[in-house]
């Protein structure tokens, strides 16, 4: 709370700051000092023309670094809530800018917290979707990003080709041919912004809105919410042993436009669709002119054996999309994903690409194509699938005592629970003990083939071991029986 020690009127003394910053916040110590400038000067507590602190002073008192709060200044004075006058110092405006009436709220998506975590947040134990970063090769990816930077920057600029890299994308084709078993040329790869990016990429040039989708019952959920988002009627097809009954969705929504499956490792049970169900589904798109879209979300890290070839190596009509990312096996944070397009249809995405959808950074796109042409790539992914399946039996000896019943799928483990146990409210509770399961309730879109229970992710080591986890996941889960 800022306040004027001065008690006989006005005084060119600055204000002070009863300030207390939290540093277990997520939000950064700049932030919060200027939310709390900002509100201030907002709800008058700070008078229009009081001189503030020094940046010296109030990073003294603040135990912050002075550049923190300059930082802090200059954008309040952006904003016209401040202003510097030099030697004699920084000032509240006269006549702060008033702020606006709120418009009308549109009626929003619900929240996704019971799906992902705060974003810009480390990893945490039994997560889902994050790699081991604790095992990747650091030095030999700085190196390489590093030299691809430097050669931009004495690069003559240019507009770089919008279906992305050259390099990586004949990579990528020499990568699906061996472990994949995907033929394919580099004209029908395009890089995208991840597996979102090239979802949208898939939709937004076929035009489906308004359309029925197949989809697995359970099935990832973001993917759901972004066909919903686009009007695009999603089916919930369940999923058995063999995967995606196909007969089922031919029952349930014969005219569908797409089926969209995950046929190496299902999200989230993890089975792999068979032979039988594949060409159930292959036969279907070519007899019907349908389209399949794979998401090999997992690629090779298949921890029971060699991992199936991909749906698109036995597609022979040109019917399947297959989309590919780096977000499991390298980060999420390089954003990188791309699409496999059917030969006929890749010009069509190429001018799509190039004028509503192009790729991004191609120090990126080179730096990763170095890293797979030197072969630290697969050298990565065999060291991934050791670690893997390490930290699974180090997290199933430590669940089996308190969990006997649970379930191996793909990188994560499933726990079952009962009926209308709140999946939902235990996830939630356990953030705040550094656990971050997913309720497999939510991966459901009937309520009628609803199952409640726990994904547990076994790619984030914790430092203590999982033997303090697990017993703190028995207390929860006994807390809400």
């Amino acid at each position: 709370m800022p306040r004027n020690d001065q008690k006989n009127g006005p005084s060119n003394a600055a204000v002070r700051f009863d300030l207390t910053l939290n540093r277990d916040r997520r939000s950064g110590l700049g932030e919060q000092i200027r939310t709390a400038i900002t509100q201030a000067i907002r709800e008058g507590r700070l008078a229009p023309g009081a001189r503030m602190p020094s940046c010296r002073d109030l990073a003294a008192q603040l135990g912050v670094a002075r550049g923190t709060v300059r930082n802090v200044y200059d954008m309040l004075a952006d904003s016209q809530l401040l202003v510097a006058k030099g030697a004699a110092g920084t000032f509240v405006t006269s006549h702060p800018p008033t702020v606006p009436a709120a418009a009308p709220r549109a009626a929003v998506m619900p929240p996704l917290y019971d799906m992902v975590y705060d974003f810009d947040t480390p990893a945490q134990t039994f997560q889902m979707g994050v790699p081991a970063s604790d095992a990747f090769p650091e030095k030999v990816w700085s190196r390489i990003l590093q030299r691809h930077a430097r050669a931009m920057i004495g690069r003559t600029a240019s507009y770089a080709d919008p279906r992305g890299s050259l390099a990586l994308r004949q990579e990528l084709v020499a990568y699906l041919a061996m472990t994949r078993g995907i033929n394919c040329q580099p004209g029908q790869i395009i890089l995208t912004n991840g597996y979102a990016g090239a979802l949208g990429l898939i939709c937004l040039t076929m035009g489906w809105r308004g359309q029925q989708a197949w989809l697995e019952e359970p099935g990832y959920l973001l993917a759901r919410k972004a066909l919903e988002l686009i009007e695009i009627e999603t089916v919930p097809i369940r999923v058995d042993e063999h995967g995606m009954r196909v007969a089922d969705g031919l029952i349930a929504a014969p005219n569908a436009s797409f089926a969209l499956v995950t046929a190496g490792q299902q999200s989230p049970l993890g089975m792999t669709l068979s032979l039988e169900r594949r060409s159930e589904l292959l036969q279907w798109a070519s007899a019907q002119q349908r389209w399949i879209i794979e998401d090999d979300y997992l690629g090779e890290l298949q921890l029971a054996g060699r991992a199936a070839p991909a749906l698109a190596s036995l597609d022979t009509e040109g019917r399947v999309f297959h989309i590919g990312t780096f977000s499991k096996t390298l980060s999420p944070t390089l954003r990188l994903g791309f699409v496999v397009v059917p030969l006929t249809l890749a010009t069509r995405f190429g001018d799509i690409a190039a004028t509503l959808a192009p790729a991004s950074s191609f120090v990126l796109h080179n730096a990763v194509a170095e890293f797979m042409r030197e072969g630290h790539f697969l050298r990565h992914l065999r060291r991934m699938k050791r670690v893997y399946a390490e930290r699974l039996e180090q997290m199933m000896q430590a669940l089996r005592p308190h969990f006997p019943h649970l379930q191996l799928a793909g990188l994560c483990v499933v726990l079952t629970l009962p009926d209308g146990f709140p999946d939902r409210k235990l996830a939630r509770e356990a953030l705040a003990y550094g656990l971050a399961p997913s309720p497999l309730s939510v991966w459901y879109q009937r309520d009628e083939t609803r199952r409640y229970g726990l994904l547990l992710g076994v790619t984030t080591l914790p430092r203590e071991g999982f033997e303090r986890c697990a017993q703190t996941l028995k207390w929860l889960v006994d807390k809400y029986r």
